[in-house]
């Protein structure tokens, strides 16, 4: 069994303003990789991915949860870009390290962490060294880009090579995760996604659990409180797993079969 380490909890906000929650291990060892991830389209909910972002600091890893406004006049680009810069200035005040960001984002979140890796831009932002998608769609515009994806890469067919830094340039890995329950946002969007990158020659990996869109962070949705909550079901239990587990390969820039299989 995995030894899990101690989290620690730290809130900082951003020069936007907006509130950042940092979790990382108590004790490091030396710098370690570095996630960035942002939630769906419910404005300032950063509180829900608590528990899959303690689940991936206790194997190590800092993340950074911010909010951000999905009704902002810019649908919140600018939030999620500021988020970015954010996380790779301060990563080592928190033990990370920016040579390793991993930009992640659930729902709404995932499509905009997408679109940084199939995307020439934007200019004057970090370039994360792998994306992770968890329960996203992505063939509509990203938040951060204007552009969907899936439209990014159909541009790309008379390049010599795939990459988000434009032709020829060297891709950002992919890691996809989907429930296969999920009523909100079909898999097959993920799937479609995943084999669209293959065909692009892009290191892409998806995995498919068995939960709804909530199940994946390890939530619920709580149609009293209005947002999702905690959830500890066996089946939200392991979406959140294979969640962390994703952030995890995607830090080590690994993709095998028998854990993110290659499309």
């Amino acid at each position: 069994m995995t030894s899990e380490l101690v989290v620690t909890h730290t809130l900082v906000h951003g020069a936007n303003g907006k509130a950042i929650d940092v979790y990382g291990p108590a004790e490091g060892a030396g710098a370690a990789p570095v996630v960035l991830l942002w939630h769906g389209t419910g404005p300032d909910e950063r509180a829900m991915l608590a528990p899959v972002a303690r689940a991936a600091a206790a194997r190590g890893l800092v993340v950074f949860v911010p909010d951000w406004r999905s009704d902002a006049p810019d649908r919140g680009r600018a939030h999620l870009l500021d988020s970015l810069t954010h996380a790779h200035d301060h990563a080592a005040e928190h033990g990370g390290d920016a040579a390793r960001l991993v930009v992640a984002g659930w729902s709404a979140g995932a499509g905009a962490a997408a679109g940084l890796a199939t995307h020439p831009g934007p200019a004057g932002h970090p370039r994360p060294t792998a994306v992770v998608g968890i329960a996203g769609r992505y063939d509509v515009p990203a938040r951060t880009t204007g552009r969907a994806p899936l439209d990014d890469l159909a541009e790309r067919d008379g390049w010599e090579g795939p990459g988000a830094g434009g032709p020829g340039a060297a891709p950002v890995p992919v890691r996809l995760v989907h429930g296969t329950r999920d009523d909100t946002l079909d898999s097959v969007s993920s799937r479609r996604f995943a084999a669209a990158l293959g065909r692009h020659g892009w290191p892409v990996g998806l995995e498919e659990v068995p939960t709804d869109h909530a199940g994946v962070v390890m939530t619920r949705f709580d149609p009293a409180a209005g947002h999702c909550v905690p959830d500890t079901a066996p089946h939200a239990v392991e979406g959140g797993r294979t969640t962390v587990r994703a952030l995890l390969e995607a830090s080590r820039g690994l993709v095998r079969p028998g854990i993110l299989p290659l499309v």
